[in-house]
This record gives structure tokens, C-alpha cells and sequence, in this order.
């Protein structure tokens, strides 16, 4: 069973949906109970990584997502979810991350031409990194998914394992051990974004 948690950050449904697509059983909640339970997580979020990384201390969730990825569950964060991954995030000042991957949270206007609209969103091409991650078992390199951000994972290249061009080259999905994080959303990326979940319900 895969548990999607939920604290307060994150579309949920569309998420939730996806996984119903490929036939995986899963399960939205906070409860630490079923978290500690299931057999994997994804730490979904949207918006700004200050106030995600606030709701996830409040809530306690933190503690237990540092035991979990400890214990060698497997971890997937999305999007904003990614980013809380690494040490820190740089949006409206400094923000303290789970630290589970190195690397800290940059506006991607640092990096990218000012001609190129912020946020960057829309349909990009994945390049692969290094040996092929798990996740991306059943997909190509070159495969398009979809984007919406302003900020990107910087100072993380040990961890890169998938990136795109968008005036630069933007981190587009990292991993560390049993962890790992996609900017993208998978679960709106089509028959792609299917891919990659099946093939982290098979860590």
C-alpha cells in the first residue's frame, strides 16, 4: 500500500487518482499509524517551502518521514515535496528542509535567461543522469512531463538523477538511497507520469 500524507499541502485528489490508475492501493492521510504501515510515501506539496516545511514540523510528520526514510521505506516527494526534501529552501528567506538529500531550494530566475516566463510551466523533456534510476524504468529519455515552479534544487549534483532544459539545465528529479523527489508532477504527466509511479511501487 502506498500512503500519499496529507498536512495540509498538496492536490491530493488528482494524486490519489493516479494511483488508482495503475491499480495501486492507496491511501491519503496523517495518520502516523497508517504511515508507519504503508509500504511506501509521497510527500506531495504546492505553494511556498517555508510554509509547507512549518506545516509538516507542526503536525509531527517530519519526525516520523526522518524515522521512515531511516528504516529504509521507500520516499517519493513531488514537486514542492521534492524540494522539502533537501536542506534548505530560499523562498522568502531562509528555510530549514528534512535534509534527507543535500542540496538546498533556488529561485530558478538565478539561472535562466530573463526573457523565459517565471514560473516555469508546461511540457519539458527529461535527461537522464548517471545509471538509470529505478523510477525510470519504464520510460524513455527524452519522455516529456509537466512542470510549474519558480524554484529549482541547486548544489545537489551527486543526487541528480534527471534534469531538463529550460534556458539551463533545472534539476528535475533527485535521489538518494531509498529516497527520492521529482520537480515535475507525475500525476499530470500522462501515460509518463503513470510510468514513474508504477515503477517506485515496485522499490
Amino acid at each position: 500500500m502506498t500512503a500519499i500524507i496529507d498536512y495540509g499541502v498538496g492536490n491530493l485528489f488528482s494524486l490519489k487518482s493516479s494511483f488508482g490508475a495503475i491499480g495501486e492501493e492507496v491511501v491519503v492521510t496523517s495518520d502516523p499509524c497508517v504511515l508507519r504501515g504503508a509500504d511506501r510515501l509521497i510527500l506531495p506539496g504546492v505553494g511556498a517551502f517555508g510554509d509547507a516545511a512549518e506545516k509538516l514540523r507542526e503536525s509531527g510528520l517530519d519526525k516520523m518521514l526522518l524515522e521512515e526514510a531511516e528504516k529504509g521505506k521507500p520516499i517519493m516527494g513531488i514537486c514542492l515535496g521534492m524540494q522539502l526534501l533537501l536542506e534548505r529552501g530560499f523562498e522568502y528567506g531562509e528555510h530549514k528542509g528534512l535534509g534527507m538529500i543535500k542540496g538546498d531550494i533556488r529561485p530558478i530566475s538565478d539561472v535562466i535567461p530573463d526573457n523565459l516566463p517565471i514560473p516555469q510551466i508546461g511540457w519539458n523533456y527529461l535527461r537522464i543522469r548517471g545509471e538509470r534510476h529505478p523510477i525510470f524504468k519504464y520510460i524513455n529519455e527524452g519522455d516529456y512531463v509537466y512542470f510549474v515552479h519558480s524554484y529549482y534544487a541547486a548544489d545537489c549534483d551527486d543526487s541528480v538523477i534527471a534534469d531538463t532544459e529550460y534556458g539551463a539545465y533545472i534539476t528535475a528529479a533527485v535521489a538518494s538511497g531509498n529516497v527520492c523527489g521529482c520537480q515535475f508532477h507525475p500525476e499530470k504527466s500522462g501515460d509518463v507520469g503513470l510510468k514513474i509511479l508504477k515503477a517506485f511501487c515496485e522499490m
